[in-house]
């Protein structure tokens, strides 16, 4: 599913415009992006939770000409979903 897939499934199920719907997404986002670059995490009932984490710096190995090199720390987004979510889609899993 694309942006534009998105946006009009979510207006569709809520009576909103398009342009609404696109409105909230964007509010939506701009608070996700806000409380994860303040090192907080986000929990959606029913859905899961985001988390900021620390990637340590490491030593690749470039697969082609087989240099070493090293990678730089850097943080990252981690979503672990919540159990309701697990349940749903082992579910769904079964039904097919």
């Amino acid at each position: 599913m694309n942006y534009k897939d998105f946006i009009q499934k979510i207006s569709a199920q809520t009576h909103l415009t398009k342009e609404e719907t696109e409105k909230l997404i964007e509010t939506a986002t701009n608070v996700f992006s806000e409380q994860l670059t303040g090192n907080k995490s986000i929990g959606i009932q029913g859905f899961g939770n985001f988390e900021l984490r620390k990637k340590e710096e490491r030593i690749i190995v470039h697969p082609v000409t087989k240099k070493r090199l090293l990678m730089p720390p850097k943080l990252t987004v981690h979503f672990k979903s919540s159990n309701v979510m697990k349940e749903k889609l082992n579910n769904q899993l079964k039904n097919e």
